[in-house]
């Protein structure tokens, strides 16, 4: 499979080098300081999926460069949000797939099906609270994080009924913790999902350009997954 990548930072040269595990082959390499202006008509004629870990302020320019193109996206950066209505239409439009993700490990898709279970269990006992903390490295911009925002989603979803606190640190180098705790009068749950390293994301990110190959539609990681759309993905 032929991929586009949008962003050549460390999560785009990542992505590169592990593109082969899974059958993918770069087609194209495109910074995200010249994505808008590279992404001319007839350009990267063989790409048929774009993996986008550019910046949230170029997704806007971006997606429908790629739309007009007929590829297909992943998007894998986060703080984009209120943009989502309208890149929905341009994909709906264009006929072309787009996953979009605050998280792309397969852990933390799987850790917020669980967060929905433990949000319907305690949600209906009253002695206890909620809360959410989320660890990042020094450099990552939005906070809370996307998954974080998700998991509190999730649980309110699930029937979780009363306020849960979020908070968040950044500092030094953490790729990433996210931690859910119920307290009760005399104990306290812990969920707890850690990020060793960026690897998860990448592998994340190529499995869903493998999985929306060919597809129309805006999906989740959870589609990807085969599970019910929502919670983190």
């Amino acid at each position: 499979m032929q991929l586009l990548l949008i962003g050549h930072g460390r999560m785009g040269k990542l992505v590169e080098a592990l593109a082969p595990e899974f059958d993918c082959q770069v087609a194209g390499v495109v910074d995200e300081f010249s994505a808008g202006d590279a992404l001319r008509p007839g350009a990267f004629p063989g790409a048929e999926v774009a993996i986008d870990f550019s910046t949230a302020a170029a997704i806007e320019t971006n997606l429908p460069k790629l739309a007009a193109l007929g590829i297909n996206v992943v998007i894998g950066t986060t703080g984009w949000n209120t943009l989502e209505p309208q890149l929905r239409q341009v994909a709906e439009r264009a006929g072309i797939g787009v996953v979009a993700a605050p998280n792309f490990s397969i852990g933390a898709i799987l850790f917020s099906e669980i967060a929905a279970r433990a949000g319907e269990l305690l949600g209906a006992r009253e002695e206890y609270g909620a809360w959410l903390h989320e660890s990042h490295h020094a450099a990552k911009r939005d906070a809370p994080s996307g998954t974080a925002l998700a998991l509190k989603r999730t649980l309110e979803t699930a029937g979780y009924p009363r306020p849960i606190d979020v908070s968040s640190t950044r500092a030094g180098h953490i790729p990433g913790v996210h931690t859910l705790g119920f307290d009760g009068p005399s104990e306290t749950l812990t969920l707890t999902h850690s990020v060793r390293d960026r690897g998860t994301f990448a592998r994340g990110a190529l499995l869903a350009a493998r999985w929306v190959r060919g597809r129309s539609g805006w999906f989740s990681m959870h589609d990807c997954l085969g599970l019910a759309s929502g919670g983190a993905g």
